[in-house]
């Protein structure tokens, strides 16, 4: 994961006749030259990068000896609008991007052994005893534990993944993984699961290997998605809805290269913090709770808990409208959504950070951007934007020199269609 640098090979799926997929790439001067590389593998809207897919197969043979016989690939996504509500029953509007994991299995004799391609870890693992673990064996580990389970016939496996997804920049690296490990070893293992049963599975497993607290929303989208679409889900009941993303919108992904290490516990600190607003509340969840019920009920709450309310209500709120706005076609109104998303998380919800607003701001002021704002957890990670396709170019130009000028480093830029779910793919 992270070896392949550069853009995802961008095309769009359903709804008409493919576009020539491409590669996107910003220069140093910021400038994105018309790089051209075909798909190895285009089927349903996903997009397989053929690198990938070679490279994770030849670290298996080398590592193993042989060839594997299954593999499968599973997206990254990013999400348009809805932060920080997942785990408050509310709504996400998430789509798959063109970048992901690819990963290979077959049976072995002896033990189980798993391999990282891209650092070169192979670790040993029984699924009968398998206790949790930090790191990627934990979410690929969980996963194969519970697959062993379902198949009531746990024989040794040989697997290998790897992809040209970030980690730790809020791309869903970590559901990716847990989705082709799935596919890949469920077939070799004769586990069959829908979509649903998939995301469920993977998400167990993050939550009892791994000790991830994770709502559904990543598991849900890499196993669900809709080429050519983002999803509004409603993470309460795991009901999810198509929502056509017009072909004159671009999203661009903006990467800071950074991850501040308080994000895991203020990850956790606002989860807790949601739960206590609920409860001195006396609902639920904050997803209980619209605009127009919050002013007269927040009054008693200390400073602290009314910001982490007045953002969850408020995020729910712009994700159902963006979602019917996308639908419309008015992606005016979409960015003007990205952009309020991206205050409350940062005024109130306060998960932004110094790189996450530079690219937002400089993102901001280039025309025929729509608007912009942070993706994922916060503290670091990436941003996103929402721009006409012939705005691109000098949206990564003023991205990549007014980053480098604050901060002194790249931040990498790459344009993403929206792609399909996680499947197999031919070796």
């Amino acid at each position: 994961m992270g070896a392949e640098r550069g853009a995802a090979p961008v095309h769009r799926g359903g709804g008409g006749p493919e576009r020539p997929a491409h590669r996107v790439r910003a220069r140093a001067d910021g400038a994105l030259p018309q790089e051209r590389a075909g798909l190895g593998q285009v089927w349903a809207g996903r997009a397989v990068n053929p690198a990938t897919l070679e490279r994770v197969t030849r670290g298996f043979a080398e590592r193993f000896g042989g060839e594997p016989t299954a593999a499968a690939w599973a997206p990254g996504r990013v999400n348009l609008i809805g932060e920080h509500t997942d785990y408050s029953g509310g709504f996400v509007l998430p789509m798959a991007i063109e970048r992901g994991i690819a990963a290979v299995a077959r049976s072995a004799v002896g033990e189980s052994r798993v391999l990282a391609v891209d650092t070169g870890e192979t670790r040993p693992l029984d699924p009968l005893a398998f206790a949790p673990v930090g790191g990627w064996l934990g979410y690929a580990g969980g996963v194969l534990v519970l697959l062993a389970r379902r198949s009531g016939r746990p024989g040794a496996l040989e697997v290998a993944f790897g992809g040209d997804l970030p980690i730790g920049a809020g791309l869903s690296s970590s559901a990716a993984l847990e989705g082709a490990v799935s596919l890949a070893a469920g077939r070799v293992m004769g586990v069959e699961l829908s979509p649903a049963e998939r995301a469920a599975l993977c998400r167990r497993g993050e939550h009892e290997y791994a000790g991830v607290p994770c709502g559904i929303m990543d598991q849900a989208i890499v196993c669900s998605a809709v080429a050519g679409h983002a999803l509004l889900i409603d993470c309460r009941d795991a009901s999810m809805s198509p929502v056509p993303i017009p072909d004159d919108a671009a999203v661009v992904v903006m990467n800071t290269g950074v991850r501040h290490d308080l994000a895991s516990g203020e990850y956790a600190r606002r989860r807790r913090a949601s739960a206590a607003a609920a409860a001195a509340l006396g609902v639920e969840s904050l997803r209980d709770i619209d605009e127009e019920g919050l002013a007269g009920r927040a009054g008693g709450l200390s400073e602290d808990l009314a910001r982490c309310v007045r953002h969850v209500v408020g995020e729910n709120a712009r994700a159902r409208r963006a979602a019917r706005a996308l639908g419309e076609g008015d992606l005016g109104l979409v960015g003007s959504l990205m952009n309020l998303s991206h205050d409350s998380l940062r005024d109130d919800f306060r998960v932004s950070c110094a790189e996450l607003d530079t690219l937002v701001e400089a993102a901001r002021g280039v025309p025929g951007v729509y608007g912009a704002r942070m993706t994922g957890a916060g503290f670091g990670g990436c941003a996103i934007a929402l721009a006409r396709p012939e705005a691109v170019a000098a949206l990564a130009g003023a991205v990549a020199c007014e980053y480098r000028r604050r901060h002194g480093r790249r931040a990498e830029v790459f344009v993403s269609g929206a792609c399909g779910p996680a499947g197999m793919v031919d070796l």
